[in-house]
């Protein structure tokens, strides 16, 4: 396993060495290069969750940070976390997986994100050898394909309310009072003020987790929120 240190030198150790590496904070073992005639989408997602941010490769990578981000069990992630190397029939081969992530309870999380239709057989070979050490060092392994797209644009919407700066105290404490019965959205929206102004911490609740709504159906001003707890 091969990975870069805190000083920025690639240290190279064996699996049971690594398995106490705190990955997600580890600095990316590839670069995310942009070109002209690109035809993957390179980017930073700022990650509320850790405050910074973290690299991907594609839209559906960017698509499964942004649930990473809303998960309420991850508290830590990184991305290109280290490069898994094994022999095989001869030849030296090598995968860097897409994410590390860290769980509240301290698990770690190795996630490959790829299409369903692009996991080619040499693919589900490297995806199968990636799992297999993830097992032996302890860490669950998730191979993630396209999201249900209806939970992934309510996610999304939500996302761009993630940012400390949506939320209004006045509103925040006056919240779940409002939905401590479950309400339609706008409903309660306009019970906590001007909508324009109360809808950007209502949104930043529901990212928190401290509001909820069936994200399984598309948001709507008549979607149900209640307050979590009540």
């Amino acid at each position: 396993m091969g990975y870069v240190g805190a000083d920025g030198r690639e240290l190279r150790e064996n699996l049971d060495a690594a398995a106490g590496v705190a990955f997600e904070l580890a600095s990316p073992v590839r670069s995310f290069p942009t070109y002209r005639g690109q035809r993957n989408n390179t980017g930073l997602w700022w990650s509320a969750t850790i405050g910074g941010h973290v690299g991907f490769e594609s839209w559906l990578e960017r698509d499964h940070l942004t649930l990473l981000d809303f998960d309420p069990s991850v508290v830590g992630m990184g991305s290109q976390p280290f490069w898994l190397l094994w022999d095989e029939a001869g030849r030296r081969r090598s995968h860097a997986p897409d994410f590390f992530v860290r769980l509240a309870d301290g698990t770690g999380v190795v996630v490959d994100v790829r299409p369903s239709p692009r996991v080619r057989p040499r693919d589900a070979v490297v995806f199968e050898a990636t799992g297999r050490a993830c097992a032996e060092v302890g860490w669950e392994y998730r191979l993630v394909h396209e999201p249900d797209p209806v939970v992934m644009a309510n996610v999304r919407w939500l996302a761009g309310y993630r940012h400390p700066r949506c939320l209004r105290p006045a509103v925040d404490a006056a919240a779940p009072a409002v939905f401590a019965e479950p309400t339609p959205l706008m409903d309660g929206a306009m019970l906590l003020g001007d909508p324009l102004a109360s809808l950007p911490t209502v949104f930043h609740l529901l990212w928190c987790g401290r509001l909820r709504a069936d994200l399984a159906v598309p948001l709507s001003e008549l979607s149900i929120v209640s307050a979590v707890g009540r």
